[in-house]
């Protein structure tokens, strides 16, 4: 039985508002470190000062395993990733794509424009690069690595017994 429009985009919302409440929790543990280890905090004294994007990939590497959790446990975990290893393969490789398209702007900004303070770092990368990449995510989680298990509609024709064809065999 084919699923009615209304009842489609209310399953999609729920999912995107999963996704998003899984994403903040990630977004919350990104950025907080990525400015902690570019940046310092209080006493704490920045440990990759000068290498922001160095502090951008350790800080989304740590993020991808909260998103992971989350995703699959609670976003889509009524999906199937037909393996474990399939899965986790898939959303490594979605994340790397993902943490290039989050760079990149960060990139611009801090080497080509010579714009290195933080308010730069921080409108660059997280927030122009991550909305990118939330974007890509978003779509790539729902159709390769957490792909719909529900399967498609069978349709059943009846055929007449009686055959209108000539049987040459005779």
């Amino acid at each position: 039985m084919k699923e009615s429009f209304s009842a489609r985009m209310r399953r999609l919302a729920a999912e995107a508002f999963k996704f998003l409440t899984v994403g903040g929790l990630g977004y919350i543990v990104d950025v907080g470190l990525s400015n902690v280890l570019a940046w310092g905090l209080g006493p704490i004294p920045a440990l990759l000062e000068g290498s922001p994007i160095k502090a951008k990939i350790i800080s989304t590497i740590i993020s991808m395993i909260v998103v992971w959790l989350g995703n699959k446990l609670w976003t889509y975990g009524d999906r199937t990733t037909d393996s474990n290893l399939r899965g986790i393969l898939l959303f490594v490789a979605v994340n790397l794509a993902g943490m290039i398209i989050t760079v990149i702007p960060l990139g611009v900004t801090w080497y080509l424009l010579d714009m290195r303070d933080q308010l730069t770092y921080n409108i660059s990368t997280n927030i122009i690069g991550i909305g990118l990449a939330m974007i890509f995510r978003f779509y790539a989680y729902r159709t390769w690595v957490f792909k719909d298990a529900t399967p498609a509609a069978e349709v059943v024709v009846e055929m007449d017994e009686t055959s209108t064809v000539p049987d040459d065999r005779k």
